[in-house]
């Protein structure tokens, strides 16, 4: 079954309780997985977002390695798996210790190989988002890896993503690199991610909060969990529907194919 994963990312601003109810929102809304976000502002370089606010939602959002174990213990205690985005190897480093079965590589890091390689050594399975990745240069960065370590997940790098350039067909493309696809959402609701389970997506992501209107850039088109209940259900509906039965008719049909075959004479 297609695993859902709320991306909680730093729409918590720093806040443990809040980010502790944000997971307990996802666990009863039938996601999977709690997603996070590991960096350190000191080693965050200068750029647009000095300028744009994002560097002081940095500041309020940094986990220490005392929030992940607080995070992790958190999931594990109400039973949803814990998962953080990692951007660099001092990254990787320090979320090793909190968790080595799950880590994300954002697509920003889609090409480096020198993450990627790290993380196989200290992690059971990357997730990798393939936004402002070409075909070739996904090919290329898989090209040692093991199939059963990853899953490549489709992305459009933009926020929120309008509909008319998700272009999940992408994703039948990425089966040609990778044996697990999934897809990674930005767009406002949830009507592409149930439109991506035709694909047989292994994983879902959705930018996940409890109130809109909570600071922080993520907050504003992030989906609530109401809609995120309605994804997980999509989701069980999707595995049902989706279960091939053969070529042939199924037993259901016996008494019509005995009894209703030429029942109008003439």
């Amino acid at each position: 079954m297609t695993k859902l994963i709320a991306e909680i990312g730093w729409n918590h601003m720093g806040d443990m309780v809040l980010a502790k109810d944000m997971i307990t929102a996802a666990k009863e809304s039938g996601a999977d997985f709690a997603k996070f976000q590991t960096w350190s502002v000191s080693r965050l370089k200068r750029g647009s977002w000095d300028t744009d606010g994002r560097r002081e939602i940095y500041e309020n959002a940094e986990l220490s390695f005392d929030n992940h174990l607080d995070l992790k213990n958190y999931c594990d205690e109400i039973g949803i798996g814990f998962m953080s985005s990692v951007f660099s190897i001092e990254d990787a480093k320090l979320l090793k210790n909190v968790v080595t079965d799950y880590v994300k590589i954002p697509s920003f890091e889609s090409r480096n190989v020198e993450l990627i390689h790290y993380c196989l050594k200290h992690f059971r399975h990357l997730l990798i988002s393939t936004g402002t990745s070409t075909y070739n240069e996904m090919r290329s960065t898989l090209v040692s890896i093991p199939q059963d370590r990853f899953t490549l997940l489709h992305c459009v790098s933009s926020y929120p993503c309008s509909f008319d350039i998700v272009n999940l067909p992408r994703m039948g493309s990425l089966k040609n690199l990778s044996h697990s696809v999934g897809f990674s959402d930005h767009t406002q609701g949830i009507e592409a991610s149930v439109l991506s389970l035709v694909y047989g997506v292994d994983y879902i992501e959705k930018h996940f909060t409890i109130d809109n209107d909570l600071p922080g850039r993520d907050n504003k088109f992030a989906i609530l969990p109401d809609k995120m209940k309605r994804l997980s259900e999509y989701i069980k509906i999707s595995d049902k529907v989706m279960n091939f039965k053969g070529v042939d008719y199924q037993n259901c049909e016996l008494d019509s194919r005995k009894n209703y075959t030429g029942r109008f004479n003439g």
